[in-house]
C-alpha cells in the first residue's frame, strides 16, 4: 500500500463520519485532537497533542487525549508507534509503513515504500495469517546535520 496522500479535509471528514456512525460523538476537544492528528507533518506525542489542544481548550485533560486516540485506535485510524522515549502517532495514514527517525531531534517521516507485496509473499511463504509489519531507518536529519556541521568547525 502507497502511502496515504488525502488531504486533510477528507481525513478530516471521513473520520468524523467513521466516529459518528460508530455512536461516537464529536466534540469540540474530540475535534481539536484530530484536527492536530491530521494537520501535522510530524508524527506527535500524546504530551504534544495535549500543549495543542489546550491553547483553545485550557480543561481539556490528559485523559481525554488518551482516550480519544485509543477511540481512533480502536477504529484503525490512527497509527501508534512505539518508541522508547514514548509513542507517537500518525492519523493521516494509519496503516503500516516505514519510517524515518533522527537519531538528534527523534523527528519522525513517511518513508514511501511499499511493503504490502513483501508481507502477503511472507504470509504466503510461512502459512501466517495477519501479517503486519514495522520498518524503521535511523539517522540524523538534515536540520541537525547542519547544526552538527556548525558546532563541530567553530
Amino acid at each position: 500500500m502507497a502511502l496515504n496522500k488525502s488531504n486533510p479535509k477528507t481525513r478530516l471528514n471521513d473520520l468524523l463520519t467513521k466516529l459518528r456512525s460508530a455512536g461516537h460523538r464529536i466534540t469540540p476537544q474530540r475535534l481539536a485532537i484530530i484536527n492536530i492528528l491530521i494537520d501535522s507533518a510530524e508524527h506527535l506525542s500524546v504530551e504534544q497533542i495535549y500543549r495543542q489542544v489546550q491553547k483553545d481548550f485550557p480543561t481539556t485533560s490528559l485523559a481525554t487525549v488518551y482516550n480519544t486516540l485509543e477511540r481512533l485506535k480502536e477504529m484503525g485510524e490512527v497509527l501508534e508507534l512505539p518508541f522508547s522515549d514514548g509513542s507517537r502517532y500518525d492519523g493521516l495514514n494509519p496503516h503500516s509503513h516505514p519510517h524515518l527517525r533522527c537519531t538528534v531531534c527523534g523527528a519522525i517521516e513517511d518513508v514511501d515504500i511499499d511493503l504490502e507485496l513483501a508481507a502477503e509473499e511472507v504470509a504466503a511463504e510461512r502459512g501466517y495469517a495477519d501479517v503486519r509489519h514495522r520498518l524503521e531507518f535511523y539517522g540524523v536529519c538534515p536540520r541537525c546535520h547542519r547544526g552538527v556541521s556548525h558546532r563541530s568547525s567553530g
